[in-house]
């Protein structure tokens, strides 16, 4: 197990991000047989955490203190109740502080000075914005020993999807079959990053779009065993074939194939082979691909609210249901 540290505070308002930082520490302390002490919710007081430093025991192994809800603390509680005992937290013992920040709720700054005097760790857990996601995967990139440019960082983001928890997750898959030091560009990225369950939705609408049976019934069956909700894919299926009727209608409005790619947010070859399947198909054909998408979403919910306007297949099973629905967009 690597060495931990005394003390830690990890806060910001990537909760979901502060939630698996908790899981793996407490997954990382138990398998090297250490013991994890959790304080929560209203037994997370300053008094409480001070009380668990002071309280012998007698496991073996590390152990470590988890409290989640530091965030709640006020400045007079921690520095009557805590503060003291930061700087003498026993031999062999870990103080994690976990505290969920938002727009109204911040640590309080007392424990934030008190955890630097105390030569603690501070992270902080901070949600990336959606127009700084590319520049924060090259930085993270960098510090592996990767070099990614933008364009690179942009594919990753795209194929991965937001959340930065599974980019890092990506990234170092990567950093262990890259050696240091390597670029990495967006074509190798699209080969070798592994495809978000809304990118492999968008590969199930391309392959509708281009008429492929059988690859999109192996692309649904594959999202569907990894959990994915109908629901979640008929509503990506149906913006990208919405997508690809805008495509069809301005390339038959005049438009090249050329003009229309370039004003797609997609890696080059996927908005060259979406460009391509839509010149195929004419808006009609997309538009009833579209309605077959429509009843699809309302017979897997049950049907009409009206018994009598229920369609005959709403009773199926939605795999059924979404088998047939792909068997008529593709005939």
């Amino acid at each position: 197990m690597p060495e931990l540290h005394p003390l830690y505070l990890v806060h910001g308002d990537d909760h979901a991000g502060i939630t698996e930082r908790r899981t793996r520490l407490r997954t990382l302390v138990e398998g090297d047989g250490g013991g994890v002490e959790l304080l929560e919710g209203d037994a997370a007081t300053p008094a409480a955490v001070a009380q668990a430093l002071a309280t012998m025991t007698l496991a073996s192994g590390r152990r470590v203190i988890v409290v989640d809800g530091a965030e709640r603390w006020r400045k007079d509680d921690f520095e009557r109740d805590h503060a003291p005992a930061l700087d003498q937290v026993p031999p062999e013992t870990t103080l994690a502080l976990f505290a969920r920040e938002d727009q109204r709720v911040k640590v309080a700054a007392a424990v934030i000075e008190r955890v630097e005097k105390a030569k603690g760790r501070i992270v902080a857990q901070m949600t990336v914005k959606p127009w700084e996601l590319a520049r924060w995967v090259a930085e993270q990139a960098a510090a592996m020993g990767l070099t990614l440019d933008r364009a690179a960082a942009q594919a990753l983001v795209r194929q991965v999807g937001d959340r930065p928890q599974r980019l890092l997750r990506e990234l170092e898959k990567l950093a262990l079959e890259t050696a240091a030091g390597t670029e990495i560009d967006a074509e190798q990225i699209e080969e070798r990053a592994a495809h978000s369950a809304e990118w492999k939705a968008y590969t199930l609408a391309d392959a509708l779009v281009g008429g492929d049976t059988a690859q999109a019934v192996a692309t649904y069956m594959g999202v569907r065993e990894q959990g994915e909700t109908l629901a979640g894919l008929v509503y990506l299926m149906a913006k990208r074939l919405r997508e690809a009727l805008g495509i069809a209608l301005r390339l038959q409005a005049g438009e090249s194939g050329a003009q229309v790619k370039r004003s797609l947010r997609l890696p080059a070859r996927a908005a060259e082979r979406l460009v391509a399947d839509a010149a195929r198909c004419d808006p009609d054909t997309l538009r009833r691909a579209l309605a077959v998408l429509a009843d699809l979403e309302l017979d897997s919910r049950g049907g009409a609210v009206l018994y009598a306007d229920r369609s005959a297949l709403a009773p199926l099973h939605d795999d059924t249901l979404a088998l047939r629905a792909i068997a008529a967009i593709t005939a």
